[in-house]
Formats: C-alpha cells, sequence, structure tokens
C-alpha cells in the first residue's frame, strides 16, 4: 500500500514535504518561545515584524522563485544550463529588494513610531529579513528548476533547523530582546543558501542569455497575485497595531492564534506541490472532465482539512494559544470561529488559484485577489470593535477572493496553450508560497 502510494505522488514531494515540515515546525517554536520569553509590548514587535516580512517577502520574491524555475525547467529540456536565468533572477531580485530598501528607509522613522513603538532597531532587522528571503527565493528557483529536489528540501530544512536550535539558545539564555528574535529571520536562511550553494554553483554554466521579456512576461500579475495574497492572510496583525496601537496585547495574540488556525494551510502544502501539475496536465490535453474532477477533489480534501481544523481551533484554540505562546485571553472561541472560516476560506482560494493558473488565467487569479483586498479594506474602515473588524475583514475578503475565482472559473475553463509560458512541471515552486 505504502509503495503505491509513493508511485503517486510526484517526484520530489517528499524531500521538499520534509524540509517544508521542519520550516513549519520551526515557525512554531519560534514564536512559542518568544511568547514565553518577551513581555507583550515587544512579543506586539516581533509579531508586526514577522507579519510585514513575510508578507512583502514571499509576496514579492517567491514568484521570482517560480519564474526561474519555470525558465530554468524549460532550458534543462533543451539541455542548457541555468547561469543567464540565475544572473538574470538575481538582478530581478536585486531591483525589488532595493524598491523595498529604499521605500523603508524613506519611511524609517514612520514605521518605527506606528508598528514598532518608536524601535527603530527593528526597521534595520526588517530590511536585513528582506534581503535574506531575496537571496533564498532566487537560489531555490534554480534548485527547483534542475529538479535537484533533496537539496531544495536540505535547504528549508537547515532554514528551519536553525531557526529552532537558534530560538531555544536565545530563550535558555533569557534573551528578552524582540530584536535578537527577529535577526533569527535574517540568519536562519542566509545560512540555508551558504550551506546549498554548492550544486547551484557546480550547475551554472554559460549558454545562450536568457531574454528579459521570457522572464518578466508574467512576472507582474504573478507578483500582484501572490503580494495580494499574502495581504489578505498577513495584514490583520499589522492593522491591529495600526488602529489600536495602545492594545500592547491584542497584535500578538492574534498573530498567535492566526499561527494555530494555518495549521490546514501547512497540510496543503504537500498537496499543493501536485495540484498545479496535474490540474495543468489535465488542461493541456482538453481533457475538461479530469480537469473537474482533480478540481472537486482537491477542494473537497481542502474542506475536509478546513473544517477539522476549525472543530480543534474554536474548541481548543483560547487554551491552546495560552499554554503554546504564552499569549494573553484576549481571544474566545468566538474570534477562533471567524479565523477558522476565514482560513477554510482562503484555502478555498489556494485551490481555485491554482485551476487558473493551470489555464493560463494569470489576469483573472490576479483580478480576484484584487477584489477580495477591496472587500478587506472595507469591513476594516467599517465602525465596529478593532478585532472584530480585523477577524471579519479577512474571513469576507477570503470568502470574496474564493467567490471571484469560482465565477471567473465558471466563465470559462478552456486552455490557450501559450508557447513562452510552459506549464511549470516542477515540486518546489508550487509550495513555497505558503511557508511562515
Amino acid at each position: 500500500m505504502i509503495r503505491r502510494l509513493l508511485r503517486l505522488i510526484p517526484p520530489g514531494t517528499i524531500a521538499v514535504g520534509a524540509g517544508l515540515g521542519l520550516l513549519g515546525l520551526a515557525s512554531y517554536v519560534h514564536l512559542a518561545v518568544a511568547g514565553h520569553s518577551l513581555s507583550g509590548v515587544d512579543y506586539n514587535r516581533l509579531s508586526v515584524l514577522w507579519s510585514i516580512v513575510f508578507t512583502l517577502g514571499i509576496g514579492v520574491f517567491m514568484p521570482i522563485e517560480q519564474e526561474v524555475a519555470r525558465v530554468v525547467a524549460a532550458r534543462r529540456s533543451q539541455g542548457l544550463p541555468p547561469g543567464p536565468v540565475l544572473a538574470r533572477g538575481v538582478t530581478v531580485a536585486a531591483a525589488m529588494l532595493a524598491v523595498l530598501v529604499l521605500a523603508v528607509t524613506a519611511g524609517r522613522q514612520l514605521l518605527a513610531d506606528h508598528l514598532f513603538h518608536g524601535d527603530g532597531t527593528m526597521v534595520t532587522v526588517l530590511v536585513g529579513a528582506l534581503a535574506a528571503m531575496a537571496v533564498a527565493y532566487a537560489t531555490r528557483g534554480v534548485l527547483s528548476g534542475l529538479q535537484l529536489f533533496p537539496w531544495y528540501g536540505t535547504q528549508l530544512g537547515i532554514d528551519g533547523g536553525l531557526r529552532i536550535v537558534m530560538v531555544v539558545l536565545l530563550g535558555l539564555a533569557g534573551v528578552t530582546s524582540p530584536v535578537w528574535y527577529g535577526v533569527v529571520l535574517v540568519a536562519a536562511p542566509l545560512a540555508s543558501v551558504l550551506l546549498t550553494l554548492p550544486p547551484v554553483l557546480r550547475a551554472i554554466g554559460g549558454g545562450p542569455p536568457v531574454a528579459w521579456a521570457t522572464l518578466l512576461r508574467g512576472l507582474g500579475l504573478l507578483t500582484a497575485s501572490s503580494l495580494l495574497s499574502q495581504v489578505v492572510v498577513n495584514v490583520g496583525v499589522i492593522n491591529l497595531q495600526l488602529l489600536a496601537p495602545s492594545d500592547t496585547a491584542a497584535a500578538g495574540a492574534l498573530l498567535s492564534a492566526l499561527v494555530l488556525v494555518r495549521i490546514p494551510l501547512f497540510v496543503f502544502g504537500s498537496m499543493q506541490a501536485s495540484l498545479l501539475p496535474g490540474l495543468a496536465t489535465t488542461a493541456t490535453t482538453g481533457d475538461q472532465a479530469g480537469f473537474h474532477s482533480l478540481l472537486r477533489r482537491a477542494l473537497g480534501i481542502v474542506t475536509a482539512l478546513g473544517l477539522t481544523g476549525a472543530v480543534g481551533a474554536v474548541l481548543l484554540g483560547p487554551w491552546l494559544v495560552g499554554v503554546l505562546f504564552d499569549a494573553p485571553g484576549v481571544l474566545g472561541h468566538g474570534d477562533f470561529a471567524w479565523l477558522a472560516a476565514a482560513t477554510l476560506a482562503y484555502l478555498w482560494a489556494m485551490v481555485l488559484g491554482q485551476a487558473l493558473l493551470a489555464l493560463d488565467r494569470h489576469r483573472a487569479q490576479a483580478i480576484a485577489w484584487v477584489v477580495g483586498v477591496a472587500a478587506l479594506i472595507v469591513v476594516t474602515l467599517l465602525p465596529a470593535p478593532v478585532i472584530l473588524r480585523v477577524e471579519l475583514a479577512y474571513t469576507i475578503g477570503s470568502v470574496v477572493v474564493a467567490a471571484t475565482m469560482a465565477v471567473l472559473l465558471r466563465g470559462g475553463t478552456q486552455h490557450t496553450p501559450t508557447p513562452t509560458r510552459p506549464h511549470d512541471d516542477t515540486v518546489a515552486a508550487t509550495v513555497s508560497g505558503g511557508i511562515r
């Protein structure tokens, strides 16, 4: 039975899944140790930093990984080395990082005052963490495109393992500064890149250069979708800090709750590895029955995941965040119900978004996220208790995204092949979007 199941999953899924699992565990350990070591105000600062890093980092740099992986995979099929692709990818990542650094530097004092209780050092850590993510995602694109999945999983695993070791040492040493817990988000990814760089350097090679259009053609829409999806799932903590800056416990408690209710998203990461290639194959071959069957099965699985997670979160959430993260008891069972409902809707949006990508409808996916973020903003500005507004915004925003994608999918599921954008048949490029 086990051998039969292993033959069904795409190559590399186990290696990447193991690394992803360790990286996911590191997120819980990181926040748990920080929650027990830091004061409420300092944990708030770390929570806001965490949310900004992963909103911008994943939103901006993960699409670069996907596009680098796509082009590297295409060149690999032609026997061409990935060197020119990596050079272009690093250049794009550096340009985007420069824009972010300039924006953060220009607003340094504003960010420090409104988000970090006047602590400018946390802004410096933010810049370092974004730089580390830029480097990590660019190199992962090459590993993914070359199908070096054991090395890809190793990079994820080293990143996660180092985070665990570093935060445990900080906790044992009695460190009570949020800066050092933020520095972990800089040091661990950079070390993981250095330790897994040899296979990238060995494979670089030369060959004909890559046209900028090949890499950039779909990057804008992909970046917009990726960034907006991270806004929906992460901006609640930031909004809570902006709307209720005097509530020193709320942002930290919300991040702890969100990490708990998002466990189904980590589980979904393993299935997501094979979902896009499967949908893309049925779409490309014109197998509409197979496409809809796979889509229905995927929606059924994530619905079961979401509902199972919701039951546990609603029943045990208020108690677990106190035990695991030492979070203050500001969130009740009703709060966890809203957050669990939002996570279920977000899972639907992730599946439906993969279906749109498989049909090469990047624009439709981006439109859905724009509509969802617009709904989130409207709800956030409504007159109501701040925590409830933030929870409803996450829930309604996710529901609107999923509903919009469903409507757009019903508008047509015919695939129009584009020779300049072959579907990425790699595993790793489809799973890293949910890594925290």
